[in-house]
C-alpha cells in the first residue's frame, strides 16, 4: 500500500511537471508569434488560466508530499519503540526511522549506565570521605592540617584538647590556633614557607588552666614541590608530659644514686672531724678570758653545729631508712605542716591557701611530712621581699591515668619569680641550690621520699608567674 501511494504521488508530480513545461512552451510560442497584441491576449489569458488551475493543486500537494516522510519520522519517534517489520517491506524512510530509534534506545541505555556509574561513584566518594573522617576522629594523637595560607582545615578532638582550642578551630590561622605553643607555631611557619620536615620535636605548651605541658610533635609538608612552598602542613601532636617528667625523674634518680654511693663514705669522715671540731669549740668557749674570744668561740660552735646538721641530713639522704607504711590522711598531714610553718609564713608575709580534694594514701607519715614541709618552706622562701603578690597555694585532686590507676595529685604553687629553664633539670640534685643561704638538700630529699613511695615530683613554671611543684602519689 505504501509503495502504491508513492507511485501515484510520483505520477502526479510528473503530470504536473509536464503540464507546466507545456504551458511554458505555449507561452514562448505565443510570445514569438508575429500577430498583433490584441489577438495574443485571449491566448495568453487562456494559457494563464490553465496554468493556474494545474499549478494550484500541485502547489498545495507538493509540500505535503515532501513533508510526509518527516511527519512519519516524527510520529514514529513519538511512538517509539516500534515493532520490527519484515526486512523486505521496508523502504528508505522506515530504515532511517528504525536506525534513529535504535540510536535513541542505545543513547538511553548508555544514559542509564552513566547514571548508575555516577551514583556508585558518589556513593564511593561519600563512603571514602566518611571513612577518612572516622580515621581522623579515631587517631589517639592530635592531628591538625593546614592549607597553603596557614588556615586549619582538619582538627580532631585530641588536638583540640591539647591546644585548648575554644570554639570552632577550622578556618583559624596557625598563629592564632597555636598561640599556647609558640615553638610549634614557628615550626609550622618554617614548614609552610620552606617545606622543612620536623620529626619528633619537643615543644612546651600551656593548657587553659595554666598547667605546663610537653608536646611531642611531627610537622610535615603536604605535597611539597621542589623549589616552592608546600601546599599545606600536617601536624601530629602527642602529650609527653608524663614521659618527660619520668625521664627527668629517672635522670635525677641516677644522679642521686651516683652521689649517694660516692659520698656515703665521706660523710662519716666529715662527721668524725666535725665531732672533734665541736669539742674543741666547746673547750675554747670555756677557757676564753675576754668577751671577744668568747664571741669567736660561740660563732665557731654555731658553724660547727650547722655543718653537723647538714652532714646528718646528707647521711639521711644517702642512706634512706626503710618505709613504715600506714594509712595517711593527706589533708591532716598538710594541715599539720601548715601549723608548723605558720611562723615562717607570717614572718615572710605570705598567704597560704589550701583547697581541693585530698585522699588517704599508703605511706610513711614521718617521711611524707618531711617532704611536704620542704616543698612548702621552699615555696615561701621563693617569694622575694619586693614581690607584690605573696601567696602559696596547695591544691589537691584525684586523677586517673590511662591504665585506670588512681593518683593523689598535690600542686604547690607560689607567686615568686619562678625557676630558670636551665635549673629545672638540676634543682633535685643534692647541694644544688639557687638560694644564698640554702644547702640544696631539701628538694632532693623530698624527691627521694616521693620516689620511694612510687610517685613522682616534677617542677615547672606557671604561665601566671612563679613555680609549680606537682607531687603525685598512688592511691
Amino acid at each position: 500500500m505504501t509503495r502504491y501511494e508513492n507511485r501515484v504521488q510520483l505520477a502526479m508530480a510528473l503530470v504536473v511537471g509536464l503540464l507546466l513545461l507545456a504551458n511554458l512552451f505555449t507561452l514562448t510560442l505565443v510570445a514569438l508569434m508575429p500577430t498583433e497584441r490584441g489577438m495574443r491576449a485571449p491566448v495568453l489569458f487562456s494559457v494563464f488560466f490553465v496554468t493556474l488551475l494545474v499549478s494550484l493543486p500541485a502547489v498545495f500537494m507538493l509540500p505535503r508530499w515532501l513533508l510526509k516522510p518527516y511527519r512519519q519520522l516524527v510520529g514514529e519517534a513519538e511512538r517509539a519503540p516500534v515493532e520490527a517489520k519484515n526486512e523486505t517491506q521496508r523502504d528508505e524512510t522506515e530504515f532511517v526511522l528504525e536506525t534513529f530509534q535504535a540510536v535513541v534506545a542505545q543513547l538511553r541505555e548508555q544514559q542509564r549506565e552513566l547514571e548508575a556509574l555516577s551514583a556508585r561513584a558518589s556513593e564511593r566518594a561519600a563512603s571514602a570521605e566518611m571513612f577518612s573522617e572516622r580515621i581522623v576522629a579515631s587517631v589517639p594523637s592530635g592531628l591538625v592540617a593546614f592549607d597553603a595560607e596557614g588556615r586549619a582545615t582538619v582538627v580532631n578532638a585530641p588536638a583540640r584538647a591539647l591546644l585548648s582550642a575554644d570554639g570552632a578551630a577550622e578556618g583559624r590561622g596557625y598563629s592564632e590556633l597555636l598561640a599556647r605553643a609558640p615553638k610549634l607555631a614557628r615550626l609550622v611557619e618554617s614548614c609552610l614557607g620552606e617545606g622543612q620536615l620536623f620529626r619528633r620535636e619537643e615543644v612546651a605548651s600551656v593548657s587553659s588552666d595554666g598547667r605546663a605541658r610537653r608536646l611531642g610533635v611531627t610537622v610535615a609538608p603536604i605535597d611539597p614541590q621542589p623549589g616552592s612552598h608546600a601546599r599545606g602542613a600536617l601536624c601530629l601532636l602527642t602529650d609527653i608530659t608524663e614521659v618527660a617528667e619520668l625521664r627527668e625523674a629517672l635522670a635525677t634518680k641516677r644522679n642521686l644514686e651516683s652521689l649517694g654511693e660516692m659520698s656515703a663514705g665521706l660523710a662519716h669522715e666529715f662527721k668524725n672531724a666535725l665531732a672533734a671540731l665541736h669539742g674543741y669549740a666547746q673547750l675554747l668557749q670555756t677557757v676564753a678570758q675576754d668577751e671577744r674570744s668568747r664571741a669567736g668561740a660561740t660563732a665557731l660552735l654555731e658553724e660547727v653545729r650547722g655543718l653537723s646538721a647538714m652532714v646528718t641530713s646528707f647521711l639521711n639522704f644517702a642512706r634512706p631508712q626503710p618505709l613504715e607504711l600506714a594509712d595517711v590522711s593527706a589533708r591532716e598531714l598538710i594541715d599539720d605542716c601548715a601549723r608548723e610553718l605558720d611562723g615562717l609564713f607570717k614572718e615572710r608575709r605570705v598567704e597560704l591557701i589550701i583547697d581541693g580534694e585530698f585522699a588517704t594514701v599508703r605511706g610513711d607519715e614521718r617521711m611524707l611530712r618531711q617532704a611536704i614541709l620542704n616543698l612548702m618552706r621552699n615555696a615561701a622562701e621563693a617569694i622575694g621581699d619586693g614581690d607584690a603578690q605573696r601567696r602559696v597555694t596547695l591544691s589537691g585532686a584525684r586523677e586517673l591515668d590511662a591504665a585506670g590507676e588512681g593518683w593523689l595529685v598535690v600542686r604547690v604553687a607560689d607567686t615568686g619569680s619562678g625557676v630558670e629553664a636551665a635549673d629545672l633539670g638540676r634543682i633535685f640534685i643534692p647541694f644544688y641550690t639557687t638560694k644564698s643561704g640554702g644547702h640544696g638538700v631539701g628538694l632532693a630529699l623530698a624527691h627521694r621520699v616521693v620516689t620511694e613511695h612510687g610517685g613522682t615530683l616534677a617542677a615547672a613554671n606557671s604561665a601566671e608567674g612563679g613555680a609549680v611543684f606537682t607531687l603525685r602519689l598512688p592511691l
